[in-house]
């Protein structure tokens, strides 16, 4: 059997370089066609970090989250993905608010909502698995479940 990592969902793939090129494009090409350049702020999708490491055990995947607080981060697990959506906000202060020229000098932060769903080649143990947050880096270790290798078996065809 095959262990190594699959990705099982395409259509992921794809909705991910359709994302990265529609901020591009709005970062270099509409964004300052469109307004002064010191007075955008960019709010859009962000796509951190994801590292995923597999033994015959285990998959190990650290996603990097910085200034995601602990209880904005939901891991959903299934037999075989796990999805991860996190959000992270502006921060706004009362001053700001009622400030009505307030325009941005340079604003390189991201926010809005994060999910991601990866898929694994083999079945995890939900129960068993663990994630901890330390230092803007989640970490889920999923025990993997041990499948019974099949054997093919060639069938006899009859004619009738």
């Amino acid at each position: 059997m095959k262990t190594d990592l699959i990705i099982r969902e395409p259509e992921l793939y794809f909705d991910s370089i359709h994302n990265e090129l529609n901020n591009f494009l709005r970062d270099t090409v509409l964004g300052p066609a469109f307004a002064h350049p010191l007075s955008i702020k960019r709010v859009s999708t962000w796509r951190p970090a994801v590292e995923v490491k597999q033994t015959d055990i285990d998959y190990k995947v650290k996603i990097q989250l910085p200034g995601v607080r602990k209880d904005d981060i939901v891991v959903e697990l299934d037999n075989d993905f796990m999805t991860i959506t996190a959000e992270i906000e502006e921060e706004k202060s009362e001053k700001e608010e009622k400030e009505k020229n307030l325009r941005y000098h340079t604003c390189e932060f991201r926010y809005g909502k994060y999910q991601r769903t990866i898929s694994f080649d083999q079945p995890v143990k939900v129960n068993e698995s663990t994630a901890e947050y330390k230092n803007g880096v989640l970490t889920v270790i999923l025990p993997k479940q041990q499948v019974n290798e099949s054997k093919t078996k060639k069938l006899e065809i009859k004619e009738v």
